[in-house]
């Protein structure tokens, strides 16, 4: 994304915390976190997204087992305001900005043999067992901060920003985290590295024609996340960074090429992103795939759905194998997701 001239991205470490609650009915704040173990062959994501004008948070579990099956958990929880990221079982503490966070999740999880079956959840949920599940995890900054809140010269809001509609704010960093699940009565011990971010504003899923959305680890030193993204009206936005032994060289450029099941899930692909510094050939391999969805109503009673198709993925670049999360959100329209080309 290319900044106006003289804007920057301000961004400060009272951002980690919670901001105060826009007048928006579709206000969200919203944070994630992700992990993979390579020894254990494990690893997961942990997202709330509160939607407190709407009188509820988005909260998400999604550990991905050694076996490919996936433990899963989804719920709308009700909250009445924006005074933190706890909802639904799941907090996220906030230990040290920039430094040091913690993800704790104590409730069920569904146990998804064919994780794929999640494209129909009320199916999913009758037909899959449920487990207890706790998560105690983590997590320490081994990377710069990526993003912010894009400000123009005199401090005010850039409004023109193209991501109107999905943040007016927004961060990542690479991160190491640790831990454990408990899942049933098997307790996984994970040591990993993962990505977290950070969003606030207005959005609707719907305002994001498609994206793909590529944060990988290969060690504490190389990591990159890589986005490719269309809006609605049709403009691109090409971002993302590479951790360059302990500094973040920004994507200039970037390609993404996957292949597709018949269901039209991702797969595999191949990557090119491009730094003032470097370029890079990316591979990727999809080891294990949860569809979800998300679903909303026009006035005039149009259906809108968009589809998140989240794969843990082996990568492989420069040499080194890593690991990370492919997602892919589309809108799906006649059947089909609108960015199957890309």
């Amino acid at each position: 994304m290319k900044l106006p001239e003289g804007a920057y991205l301000k961004l400060d470490p009272q951002d980690e915390y919670m901001h105060p609650l826009g007048p928006e009915e579709n206000y969200n704040e919203s944070m994630y976190f992700n992990v993979y173990d390579p020894q254990g062959q494990i690893g997961g994501w942990f997202r709330i997204g509160n939607r407190a004008n709407e009188g509820y948070a988005e909260m998400t579990t999604c550990i991905y087992l050694p076996d490919g099956s996936v433990a899963f958990m989804f719920q709308r929880a009700n909250i009445s305001n924006n005074d933190a990221f706890k909802a639904g079982g799941m907090e996220f503490i906030v230990d040290e900005p920039y430094k040091a966070l913690s993800v704790k999740y104590s409730g069920e999880v569904l146990v998804l043999k064919n994780p794929h079956e999640m494209i129909n959840p009320s199916k999913a949920f009758k037909n899959n067992p449920k487990l207890p599940c706790t998560v105690e995890l983590s997590y320490r900054g081994v990377s710069p901060m990526y993003g912010g809140e894009p400000v123009l010269a005199d401090g005010s809001p850039w409004l023109d920003n193209p991501n109107t509609g999905l943040y007016v704010g927004h961060y990542e960093q690479h991160i190491a985290g640790s831990g454990t699940f408990v899942i049933g009565d098997q307790t996984y011990t994970i040591s990993g590295l993962g990505l977290r971010d950070h969003s606030w504003g207005p959005r609707y899923w719907q305002n994001v024609h498609f994206y793909r959305w590529l944060p990988m680890n290969f060690s504490e030193d190389f990591a990159i996340m890589c986005l490719n993204k269309t809006l609605a009206d049709g403009s691109k936005v090409v971002g993302g960074m590479v951790l360059n032994k302990g500094r973040y060289d920004l994507i200039i450029d970037a390609k993404i090429e996957s292949e597709w099941d018949e269901n039209y899930y991702q797969t595999s692909l191949k990557a090119w992103a491009k730094t003032e510094h470097a370029e890079y050939e990316i591979e990727g391999r999809v080891m294990s795939l949860i569809p979800l969805r998300n679903r909303r109503s026009l006035e005039d009673g149009t259906e809108l759905m968009t589809r998140i198709t989240e794969g843990m993925t082996e990568y492989k670049c420069n040499g080194m194998v890593g690991y990370g999360l492919s997602e892919y959100l589309d809108q799906i329209v006649d059947g089909k997701p609108v960015g199957i080309t890309s």
